[in-house]
């Protein structure tokens, strides 16, 4: 696993006491489901992990940096405060 990887789950992961994989977590922050559930480790990488490394998993992980933005705007919405990718793609 790399070291973007390993940063970021241990930000996302230690916050909510959870074991996702990187490919679970990419999952999540591209799926707009996670915020109509209001999935807390999407929300975790979007509020907690640094801007740059949320960046870096999102080409790392080959996620759509478009569908992620779409998705950080929807929580940004939710969480009342602008989120860093909300703005981002």
């Amino acid at each position: 696993m790399s070291i973007v990887a390993v940063k970021v789950l241990s930000t996302v992961n230690a916050a909510y006491g959870t074991t996702l994989s990187a490919e679970q977590l990419a999952s999540k922050i591209s799926d707009p489901a996670s915020a109509v559930s209001f999935d807390r480790s999407a929300f975790s990488f979007f509020s907690e992990a640094d801007e740059s490394l949320q960046i870096s998993f999102l080409e790392e992980m080959h996620v759509d940096p478009t569908a992620a933005s779409d998705l950080g705007r929807k929580f940004s919405v939710l969480a009342g405060y602008p989120l860093p990718l909300a703005r981002a793609a």
